[in-house]
């Protein structure tokens, strides 16, 4: 489950766009929330409109996961602001999931308290996902990972290999992605933490998730 791969109080969500941030966030929320543990997600992602932790605010909500969310996520206005409430993440013992937005321009957002997000201690993982134009080869992967660290002034800690082409997944295209996400790992020096694979697709160590985004493909 994604939930063993919490280490800190706070969890950040980041990578290249529809690399599926926000559905491992969610998910990774749903398996905490389970297991017994208070929690929060921030979404952060406030440059990409189609993939967003707001989404899913009713069934998160219901579970018991708080969502922090731009004041106008899921209205027809074109301008996001982040409650005050999101300051809190950084002196609530509860734990926090932020998903944020792609590439360096979402993580600019993170820049902004980077010394808040050290001082309270933090996990970050790269989203992986190689079935996109711009993540295909390790090599464009490890530059985009490179920029959200300048940006951001954080630093990774794991990848998370969520290679994906949603309903049209199979089990072989997975199984494909294995070798990619391991050159990354050996390009940046940082361990692949986790697989990720749809329930319905059979491979034993693989970290079983939910489909729980929209589908543009």
């Amino acid at each position: 489950m994604l939930n063993k791969l919490v280490k800190s109080r706070i969890t950040i969500i980041a990578g290249h766009y529809g690399s599926g941030k926000t559905n491992i966030s969610v998910n990774l929320a749903l398996d905490m929330v389970r297991s017994g543990k208070k929690v929060s997600v921030v979404d952060f992602d406030i440059v990409n409109p189609y993939f967003r932790s707001a989404d899913n605010i009713t069934e998160l909500n219901a579970l018991g996961v708080r969502v922090i969310a731009p004041e106008f996520a899921n209205t027809n206005v074109d301008m996001n602001t982040l409650p005050k409430e999101y300051y809190t993440i950084f002196s609530t013992d509860d734990y926090c999931i932020v998903d944020v937005g792609g590439d360096a321009d979402g993580a600019t957002a993170l820049s902004i308290d980077y010394d808040k997000y050290i001082k309270s201690g933090y996990t970050m993982f790269y989203v992986f996902n190689c079935y996109r134009p711009m993540t295909a080869s390790p090599e464009d992967a490890y530059k985009i990972l490179l920029n959200i660290e300048k940006t951001s002034h954080l630093a990774f800690s794991g990848i998370i290999n969520n290679s994906n082409i949603g309903k049209e997944t199979t089990e072989k295209l997975v199984l494909e992605s294995i070798p990619l996400a391991e050159e990354l790992s050996k390009i940046c020096g940082l361990p692949v933490l986790a697989t990720t694979a749809l329930r319905t697709i059979d491979i034993g160590n693989a970290v079983k998730i939910e489909n729980k985004t929209k589908q543009l493909f």
